[in-house]
């Protein structure tokens, strides 16, 4: 199989490291706008880099988009006229609308798109999920959501990313969304860019919550910062009628006990996202290259994209307009 990958930044690149020692991928093509870039990662993996987009669908069986976030709209369109099956990292675009008109040209191509939720291959929150089918915790009736960043992303990252809830805070609306198996109905969400001056530049926040209601009335929260000192923090926890579970708490957990017996701090706390979640994007690369050889159905159609959007948009309106927001407001499509 030849597959083709856009893009070779910090996630690229650990996309092309995974596919060129995929067994059943025979030859990887990396392009990039840094050429350079492109070139250091193919030398480094053993691809090929090609000089253009248009020279590496040439011969392509499947299409990998790692680029930047405003380009993925437009090469998930040139992938389904060209007749590939496309992996995407999220989002599809920073509005319903972009991510609508994309998701229209997979479906008049008839091809696939699978999006990039990480999360869904992650072996704890895959053991949440069936707890939570399985009647084991009894009716869910709180979940908790955390996700914190070690360290702020480069300034000029900001303008481009869709805010914190479009860009970070989507994972957890998503994952809520596939553990429980239940709809966000309400959002009351606000959000403090007390931070560094760049978020307030960037009219952005560092630090946001969300209250969600779901549709069988369980209540969620979902937290996130920017500014996590401690460490790469991604944690779940689901309390029901008869039992209450938690994703994301092991000896490296960047959270430190004051209780005289509890455990002290991680000796080596989660740096970052690679780290803490790379046997879930190797799981789900390996996914996708089953569904272009026709062996499994897509675990992750673009359309999942779209509901979680759907639930940061509402978010963003929230924390704006300081009022609960139904997400049935934000137009589906």
């Amino acid at each position: 199989m030849r597959i083709g990958l856009i893009g070779t930044g910090r996630i690229g690149s650990f996309h092309a490291g995974v596919l060129a020692r995929h067994p059943s991928v025979d030859s990887l093509v990396v392009t990039d706008t840094d050429g350079a870039r492109a070139a250091a990662v193919a030398a480094r993996t053993g691809a090929t880099a090609a000089g253009s987009v248009a020279d590496m669908l040439a011969g392509a069986d499947a299409v990998v988009i790692a680029s930047a976030t405003s380009a993925h709209a437009e090469l998930i369109g040139l992938a389904a006229r060209a007749g590939l099956p496309a992996f995407c990292e999220k989002p599809i675009a920073l509005d319903p609308a972009g991510t609508l008109s994309a998701l229209r040209e997979v479906e008049r191509a008839g091809t696939v798109l699978q999006l990039g939720f990480m999360r869904r291959f992650d072996g704890g929150y895959a053991a949440a999920r069936a707890a939570v089918r399985s009647g084991a915790l009894g009716r869910l009736h709180t979940v908790r959501a955390v996700t914190s960043d070690p360290a702020p992303p480069p300034a000029a990252y900001l303008p481009h990313s869709g805010g914190l809830f479009r860009d970070c805070l989507v994972h957890d609306f998503d994952i809520l969304r596939w553990v429980t198996g239940r709809e966000v109905v309400e959002v009351y969400a606000s959000g403090s860019d007390a931070g560094p001056a760049m978020f307030r530049a960037a009219d952005d926040v560092d630090t946001a919550a969300a209250l969600l209601t779901l549709d069988d009335a369980t209540l969620a929260t979902a937290t996130a910062t920017r500014c996590n000192g401690a460490g790469y923090d991604v944690r779940m926890e689901l309390a029901g009628e008869l039992g209450q579970i938690a994703v994301g708490l092991d000896e490296r957990t960047p959270m430190t006990s004051v209780e005289p017996q509890g455990p002290a701090a991680p000796a080596k706390p989660w740096r970052g996202f690679l780290e803490r979640f790379g046997p879930a994007y190797e799981a789900e690369l390996d996914a996708f290259v089953r569904v272009v050889r026709g062996e499994a159905a897509n675990p992750c159609d673009g359309r999942e994209a779209l509901h979680a959007l759907r639930i940061a948009e509402a978010c963003e309106l929230s924390r704006r307009e300081h009022r609960p927001v139904a997400v049935a407001e934000i137009p589906f499509g």
